[in-house]
């Protein structure tokens, strides 16, 4: 008797899983399909299968509220890796008010996602997308910032371009979720 009980659990724990996995694979298909200059398929199934909460996900509205909870921990990420970086003494002043900014901007993206992810758990989704088109916006003028002095190279590329990733997922999700 105990072990069948067990065996049920391990059923229901696998058909959970793969559901989900489903969900994830099923969702980033769409996403790709609906944005297929930006959003990679392979980065989106990667960013998700290893996340628990996406793993648990049953809706895309589930998975959307996890994208936007990633994006948060990036762009707070994000802000750790320009301290670091402001900690070196011999940065040029263009490139010590360039991090400067960039830290300003993830940190506003930041409170912008946090907003989007209360203005979509109530179902104010237009407020939830300016919200996240608002945050998209940080890496790109991040990146700028470095733009402005000939030969000057953002020590942040990498970074933004996976923020900018990270967000553009949000926003297409979210639209999916609206579409039911």
């Amino acid at each position: 008797m105990k072990n069948s009980h067990i065996s049920s659990l391990v059923f229901f724990y696998l058909l959970l899983v793969s559901v989900s996995s489903n969900l994830i694979q099923e969702s980033c298909n769409k996403a790709a399909k609906l944005d297929p200059q930006t959003i990679k398929l392979d980065f989106c199934v990667s960013n998700f299968e290893g996340n628990p909460k996406a793993k648990s996900a049953t809706t895309v509205s589930d998975l959307v509220e996890v994208s936007i909870e990633a994006a948060i921990t990036n762009a707070t990420s994000i802000g750790s890796i320009i301290s670091k970086l402001l900690e070196n003494k011999s940065l040029e002043s263009f490139e010590r008010d360039g991090l400067k900014n960039c830290s300003w901007l993830y940190s506003l993206a930041g409170t912008c996602l946090q907003g989007a992810g209360e203005a979509f758990k109530a179902k104010n989704y237009a407020t939830a997308g300016v919200d996240i088109v608002a945050s998209i916006e940080a890496p790109m003028n991040c990146e700028d910032q470095f733009k402005k002095k000939k030969g000057s190279v953002s020590p942040l590329t990498k970074e933004n371009n996976i923020f900018f990733l990270l967000t553009d997922i949000s926003r297409v999700f979210m639209t999916i979720a609206q579409k039911g």
